[in-house]
């Protein structure tokens, strides 16, 4: 049985296209008659501004004197090298295979208050696992329906935040507390879009009615409420990885070219398997392949080389609005050169493509 977001209402009086993710019913875009669909939400962000609901996210509390510690052993970043008021992405391994668990944003509060952003379909193991390995005095708490997650994104957001009275200012991955008429909200200033964004943590009883406020701000700088297809594509234009994707169980940090997420100088779950890997350097790799032609790359489809031998398969594509062509991210068996040719075996016809170096299209959010 799906959950539903506190916004669920909106997006069903907006007649917004909805689709499962991670067990929550989401939209996806809204109608086209009103401005809306994917091309155009996605624009939208990166012209102006635009909002997003992601309260399917999960969150959980994490509490108690060695809250930090604690955490440090298990996830992979380094939770020490940031200051409380600063988030920080960062990755839970397994123990033994080094896969990923889930990649998640830890919010420090206080090196005894620390507030976790898990994707929403691991949030209940993420929490269990935690759960298992806390030592005494250390307290997990699902805060799933606590609160939800909106996402202010563009260059316009700023401008967003200000006509509604809030001080935007700001250092990427830094958060404050913050009131919308009379809401108390976190800001925080991050995003998976590649712009210059938020990301708002209200209280679950009170999304709506901040939701509203929103977005008749953002209404006024040519913005638009966006579904979590434009997210998609908006993410897949920079190289952000995705769990099942990207990253997953079968999936480790270092094939996902996601190292700089590795704190390598301290103990974490997993650590032994991927130093292995990647001293070895016997790994697959993740690329990103541009397409030359009108193919458009879909998940699972095969990598092929000039000899057409398959050298990798998508975990990621998709048309990009912005370059108006195909783009793709693939696991790579080798490691292929900047500028290499491929081929994308889209439905048995080979579409040319080339390997690429990320982001496909600038990124601002600094």
């Amino acid at each position: 049985m799906s959950q539903y977001s506190p916004l669920h209402s909106f997006h069903i009086e907006s007649g917004a296209k909805l689709a499962d993710f991670g067990g929550w019913d989401m939209p996806i875009e809204y109608p086209a008659a009103s401005g809306g669909g994917v091309l155009n939400e996605h624009q939208a962000v990166r012209n102006a501004v635009g909002l997003f609901d992601v309260s399917h996210l999960g969150k959980a509390a994490v509490s108690g004197k060695g809250a930090l510690e604690f955490l440090n052993s298990v996830f992979t970043n380094d939770l020490s090298k940031v200051s409380d008021g600063q988030a920080q992405y960062t990755l839970m391994c397994d123990p033994v295979s080094g896969g990923v668990v889930d990649d998640l944003i830890a919010y420090r509060y206080s090196p005894e208050q620390i507030f976790l952003i898990p994707n929403a379909a691991n949030t209940t193991e993420v929490v269990q696992r935690l759960k298992d390995s806390a030592p005494p005095g250390i307290e997990i708490e699902n805060q799933h329906q606590k609160f939800s997650v909106l996402a202010l994104q563009g260059s316009r957001s700023v401008d967003v935040l200000q006509k509604l009275g809030i001080d935007p200012d700001l250092s990427y991955m830094s958060f404050k507390s913050a009131q919308i008429s009379g809401h108390q909200i976190t800001l925080c200033r991050t995003g998976y879009t590649g712009e210059l964004g938020f990301e708002i943590l209200a209280k679950w009883e009170e999304s709506l009615a901040v939701w509203h406020l929103l977005n008749e701000s953002v209404k006024s700088f040519n913005g638009l409420v966006a579904g979590l297809g434009a997210r998609d594509t908006l993410r897949t234009e920079m190289g952000y990885p995705l769990h099942g994707h990207e990253l997953s169980l079968e999936i480790t940090p270092v094939e996902a070219s996601a190292g700089w997420a590795v704190a390598w100088d301290k103990n974490f779950w997993g650590r032994e398997t991927l130093l292995n890997q990647k001293e070895s350097k016997q790994h697959r790799v993740l690329q990103a392949i541009k397409v030359s032609d009108r193919g458009i790359p879909r998940v699972g489809m095969k990598i092929l080389d000039n000899q057409e031998q398959e050298i990798g398969i998508v975990t990621s594509g998709t048309f990009s609005p912005t370059l108006k062509t195909g783009i793709a991210l693939a696991l790579m068996n080798v490691k292929q050169s900047i500028g290499e040719s491929i081929f994308v075996d889209v439905r048995g016809r080979k579409s040319q493509g080339t390997i690429t170096r990320l982001p496909f299209v600038p990124s601002h959010v600094k």
